[in-house]
């Protein structure tokens, strides 16, 4: 479910630009991966996760919310405080209470009556059952309202009248509801840009051939739907998944076996300990054999919180695993924007990214066949050895001998560095001052000291003096700054405030003459006026 970023603090809305816009939308976009996760160094907000103060978290409509801290470089860390843990904006979820705050019955009453307002109103197991009545109806009376995204039966037409609806519903209909349900937008949260064809069928053939029986399908509707498409029309097919989504909608086409409400950021499962135990027993099966892991979150979402759930996913898969078996892991499959690279890393170090473009149904950037900047940002990260990993050659993907792995066409490989550098498809150039490949478009910058686009901010310049790049003074208390250039400075700006008090006062003065004159005239007015009465 992508969103770019991107998918807290900074997300850019991505839109279709060309030009020096792109060449600025490229750097945009990786500051948003960073300033997504730079506040936890800089200034600005970080979440911490278990460090509790052994009290539970206090629930918001989506689940447990999370403990973030509040921090400024070089200052006292902040207040702590919860907030939401799927959405980064208060205007989507606006909960927040400080950690240490004594919250009266009052408040705490109130606080469980939104939280029940703002669940759905029939459960996953009504859904089913309407579900199974709806498919006993005839094709000319299944109908799907658009506006209230819902299933309708025939005694709930009435209520409908009004709205768009979709009529004359084949099984094909009902076996692709991601291509029924409206995507949900919000990028930092939901963000269902959702899987095109390709990249789908693409996912699953790789899936199939790495012989992997079971897919835990986290964030990912659409190859879970495909999935189930393959069991209905092979027979001997024999690959299952089983889906965990924030979207509830998609409990109108799905059993409590096949689907799970659950939200990524906090590891939480809305059916309650039911639905965490079917999660664990598909998990479970053959021993935890022939599973993997398949997820696409939000591109806005901070990648700690996100780290912190797949862990507990593979905590879960590794309880079935033998004391000898313990450095087993669990095969993921992560997708992702290559920018988000190094964040990923801190937190699964064995992690590699392969070079195959992910692309979007809906997302105006995101499209297979753009060339240069233009192309798609999305890679999949892996704990399967890339060797493994066969990219289609017809797509223009080959294999390097030397890395012992498929790269695009245009990543050549580097001598210097040994390795296939470039992250987005084109031929990176090395630059022997920063030690490694950097992107065509960018230049080494002395001021910053490293490699940037040609018109770029230099941070240097921005953060200390203009003439030395010094932290701590500004240019006109630099040392490097003569005596006698800090004099002759003083001097001048001296003469300029008295040339400037000087031009004011000559400004001023005939105002002040006309503004004297004015007034002794209406006087004398008034005074020949008193005297004619």
């Amino acid at each position: 479910m992508p969103a770019v970023c991107a998918k807290a603090a900074g997300t850019v809305a991505w839109q279709p630009v060309a030009g020096a816009m792109h060449r600025r939308l490229e750097v945009a976009m990786e500051d948003a991966a960073a300033g997504t996760e730079k506040n936890l160094r800089g200034s600005g907000v970080a979440v911490l996760l278990g460090q509790e103060s052994g009290q539970p978290a206090p629930c918001c409509p989506h689940g447990p919310t999370l403990l973030f801290v509040k921090i400024s470089q070089g200052e006292e860390v902040g207040r702590r405080f919860y907030a939401c843990s799927a959405c980064r904006d208060r205007k989507d979820c606006n909960f927040f209470q400080w950690e240490n705050e004594k919250v009266s019955e009052a408040r705490l009453s109130a606080r469980e009556e939104v939280n029940r307002s703002c669940q759905p109103s029939l459960s996953h197991r009504q859904n089913v059952e309407r579900y199974k009545q709806f498919g006993l109806l005839p094709t000319s009376k299944r109908k799907f309202c658009q506006e209230c995204q819902q299933l309708l039966l025939p005694r709930e037409w009435g209520k409908h009248s009004g709205h768009q609806v979709l009529s004359d519903l084949s099984i094909a209909h009902l076996q692709r509801p991601s291509q029924l349900l409206c995507p949900l937008k919000n990028k930092k949260t939901n963000a269902q840009y959702l899987f095109a064809d390709r990249s789908c069928q693409f996912l699953l053939d790789l899936i199939i051939s790495l012989g992997f029986k079971r897919v835990l399908c986290v964030g990912t509707p659409r190859l879970h739907e495909l999935i189930r498409l393959k069991v209905s029309r092979e027979q001997e097919s024999s690959v299952k998944s089983l889906l965990l989504d924030i979207d509830f909608r998609y409990s109108q086409f799905y059993t409590e076996e096949d689907f799970c409400h659950y939200n990524m950021f906090n590891h939480y499962f809305f059916g309650g300990e039911a639905a965490h135990e079917i999660c664990r027993k598909f998990l479970h099966q053959e021993k935890g054999e022939g599973v993997i892991l398949v997820t696409d979150p939000p591109f806005g979402g901070l990648v700690e919180p996100l780290a912190f759930s797949f862990k507990k996913l593979i905590a879960t898969w590794r309880e079935t695993q033998e004391e000898d078996h313990s450095s087993k892991e669990l095969p993921i499959f992560w997708i992702f924007p290559y920018f988000f690279e190094s964040r990923i890393l801190e937190f699964f170090p064995r992690f590699s990214m392969m070079d195959y473009q992910v692309d979007y149904d809906n997302h105006a950037l995101y499209k297979h066949g753009k060339t240069g900047r233009k192309q798609s940002p999305v890679r999949i990260f892996t704990n399967i050895s890339p060797s493994m990993i066969v990219l289609p050659v017809e797509e223009g993907y080959r294999f390097c001998s030397v890395c012992q792995r498929y790269v695009s066409s245009g990543n050549q490989h580097c001598e210097i560095c040994n390795s296939c550098t470039s992250k987005d498809g084109r031929r990176w150039n090395h630059c022997f001052l920063c030690k490694k490949c950097v992107k065509p478009s960018w230049i080494h910058c002395n001021t910053c000291n490293r490699c940037a686009l040609r018109d770029h901010a230099c941070e240097s310049a921005k953060a200390g003096c203009f003439i030395c790049g010094g932290a701590g003074h500004k240019r006109s208390t630099c040392p490097n700054l003569s005596v006698t250039d800090r004099a002759g400075k003083a001097d001048r700006n001296q003469k300029l405030k008295k040339n400037k008090k000087i031009k004011m006062d000559t400004v001023k003065r005939p105002y002040l003459k006309h503004a004297t004159f004015a007034r002794k005239k209406i006087k004398n007015k008034k005074k020949k006026n008193a005297l004619a009465c």
